[in-house]
């Protein structure tokens, strides 16, 4: 299988007051083409640092991130802000929206400011409508932000993070201020995409949104402590028991 995500010996330390924070410990893992995998672990565990760090948003302190066969340390800042625009898309707990503009225009204007996304202006809006129509949200395109739910933002923010076709999308705890019907939706939102081939990396407390992913890896005090394949999401139906499946490993391992 290809290879999307590839990091070898990763360390991320902090100095705070003179004394050394060790974050990341010597992470090694890959991430192949249309897989949906989770990071899950305590708080505190480096699990948000450790998703900045492998999509280029934070520097690392030692070791290697590829992507896409490109060792994304060696990038230089105007480098890897293109690579993030124009290869990663993004997905926050907050939905981080410009005030000013449209949700619409929110969506598609990622688009714009690539230099490698060739649509003409037609095509990209398009593209944005399309997104928006199968993610179940056109009726709010024309909407200030405040006019939409959390639930109606959280998926026009993954329909932003589709707009220039990226390798992967990263998320950070995505349905962490949603309540649990607005969750399940973006959650089958993610599912869908996931489906469809774009290759997914999460981090989550939550089990529900966990148990939707093909493998699940645990983070405790920086260091990987094992891993767990659920293999696809297929069914909704199979949901319960991949649930329960990961509850037992994950208490297995403390949680």
């Amino acid at each position: 299988m290809e290879k999307v995500l590839e990091v070898k010996d990763l360390c991320k330390t902090y100095v705070v007051n003179k004394r050394q924070i060790n974050v990341l410990k010597n992470l090694n893992f890959e991430i192949e083409k249309g897989e949906m995998v989770a990071v899950m672990g305590p708080s505190g565990s480096g699990k948000s640092t450790l998703l900045y760090t492998a999509s280029g948003m934070d520097s690392m302190t030692a070791g290697s991130v590829r992507f896409g066969g490109r060792d994304i340390g060696g990038l230089k800042a105007k480098a890897l802000a293109d690579l993030r625009l124009d290869e990663m898309g993004f997905v926050f707990q907050q939905m981080y929206m410009l005030k000013n503009l449209t949700v619409f225009d929110n969506i598609v204007l990622p688009a714009f400011q690539s230099k490698k996304n060739a649509d003409s202006k037609k095509e990209k809006i398009r593209k944005g409508e399309a997104l928006m129509k199968k993610l179940g949200i056109i009726e709010i395109a024309d909407n200030d932000i405040e006019e939409a739910s959390g639930g109606q933002l959280q998926r026009a923010c993954i329909c932003r993070s589709l707009i220039n076709n990226p390798q992967m999308v990263f998320a950070d705890e995505p349905t962490g201020a949603l309540n649990r019907s607005a969750s399940e939706e973006v959650m089958e939102q993610f599912v869908q995409i996931n489906r469809e081939g774009t290759t997914i990396m999460l981090v989550t407390h939550d089990i529900r949104v966990a148990a939707k992913c093909s493998r699940v890896m645990y983070l405790v005090d920086g260091t990987l402590r094992g891993e767990c394949r659920l293999g696809k999401c297929e069914k909704a139906e199979g949901t319960r028991e991949r649930e329960r499946t990961l509850t037992s490993w994950l208490t297995e391992l403390g949680w």
